[in-house]
C-alpha cells in the first residue's frame, strides 16, 4: 500500500490537516493497519517537498496550529496516474502459511505439516465467521463491507490451498509408507 497515494486520495475531497487525514484513513480503510500520526506528517512533508501538496491554511481549533494541505496540479496527476496503474500480481509466493508448510515437510515430514494445516484451517474458518458477521451487520459501512469481502475471498483461496495441500500431504504420506 502506498500511504502517500492514499493521502493524496483523501485530499482529493478538499483540504485537510494531518489529524483529519489520519482519522479519515482509519475510518475509510477500517481493515488496514491504522496510520501513526508521525507517518501522516512525515508523508505530508515528502508530498509537499515533491510538489504534490501545498499548505492551504492554518487553524488553531483550541490547540496547536494545524496546517491544512491541498492537492497541487501535480498531486492530482500523480493520484490519477496511480489509480490508472494496474497492480502486477506478486511474482513470488510470500505467505507465512506456505513457508511453514514447506518447512514442516522438510523438518518433520507429512505428519507435522498435516497437523499444522488442520489447525490453520480451523483458524481461517473462525476468521471467516468473524468477517461474515462484519459484512452482514446492518450498521456496517461500505468500507467495512468491501474490506470484509476482500479478506473473505483471500481466506477462501487460502482454505482451498490448505485442502489441496492436505490432499498432497496425504498422497506423500501414502507414497512414503507404500
Amino acid at each position: 500500500m502506498s500511504t502517500a497515494h492514499v493521502l493524496l486520495g483523501l485530499l482529493a475531497g478538499g483540504p485537510r490537516h494531518g489529524y483529519e487525514l489520519k482519522r479519515s484513513h482509519d475510518e475509510r480503510l477500517p481493515r488496514l493497519k491504522p496510520l501513526a500520526y508521525g507517518q501522516v506528517y512525515a508523508t505530508l512533508g515528502r508530498l509537499e517537498r515533491d510538489g504534490l501538496v501545498e499548505p492551504a491554511g492554518q487553524d488553531r481549533d483550541g490547540g496547536p496550529d494545524r496546517t491544512s494541505y491541498q492537492l497541487t496540479e501535480g498531486g492530482e496527476v500523480a493520484l490519477s496516474d496511480w489509480l490508472a496503474t494496474v497492480e502486477r500480481p506478486a511474482p513470488f509466493v510470500t505467505g507465512a502459511l506456505f513457508v511453514k508448510v514447506v518447512v514442516a515437510i522438510l523438518v518433520s515430514g507429512a505428519d507435522r505439516a498435516r497437523s499444522y494445516l488442520v489447525a490453520q484451517r480451523q483458524a481461517h474458518v473462525q476468521r471467516l465467521r468473524e468477517l461474515t458477521a462484519v459484512k452482514t451487520d446492518p450498521t456496517a459501512s461500505l468500507g467495512e463491507v468491501v474490506a470484509a469481502d476482500y479478506a473473505i475471498v483471500h481466506l477462501d483461496a487460502d482454505l482451498r490451498w490448505v485442502q489441496n495441500t492436505l490432499d498432497r500431504v496425504a498422497d506423500l504420506h501414502t507414497e512414503i509408507r507404500g
